[in-house]
């Protein structure tokens, strides 16, 4: 029969391709099983940055917060011991510029803190981002 070598060259061609192509897809799921475990792992890193920036914020605005009510009750019993309405409408004067000024200082310092840590939080995910990018877009192998 002369059909039978062409009929077998067929069939062992079509099982060397059915074998590489499912060794590409195969090694197509690891790779993008393993893109996805960095992916997460860079989504990760950057939560625990952005937590440590919150609590970095959440201590800040506390201590803020306790020295602002010291001031205001040492400020309070200075005022219960002036001696003249000149004297208390300084006192207040004093006491609001200086709540002012330190309010601001306080932004600034809360807004240094946020934008430090928004950028550290995304620096992983931009370096994944990039390397996934880059993986995604080199020319697949034949």
């Amino acid at each position: 029969m002369a059909t039978t070598p062409n009929y077998e060259q067929f069939v062992s061609t079509a099982k060397q391709q059915v074998e590489k192509s499912t060794s590409q897809f195969l090694k197509g799921i690891e790779e993008m099983t393993a893109l996805t475990k960095q992916n997460v792992d860079a989504f990760v890193q950057s939560g625990a940055i952005l937590a440590k920036g919150f609590e970095a914020i959440s201590k800040s605005t506390a201590a803020y917060t306790q020295s602002t009510l010291e001031s205001s009750a040492a400020v309070g019993k200075q005022a219960l011991a002036v001696k003249t309405i000149r004297d208390l409408a300084d006192l207040q004067s004093s006491f609001a510029k200086k709540s002012f000024d330190s309010a601001i200082a306080e932004g600034t310092k809360v807004s240094e803190i946020s934008v430090k840590v928004a950028n550290e939080a995304f620096q992983p995910i931009s370096a994944q981002l990039n390397a996934t990018l880059g993986k995604l877009t080199k020319p697949v192998a034949a």
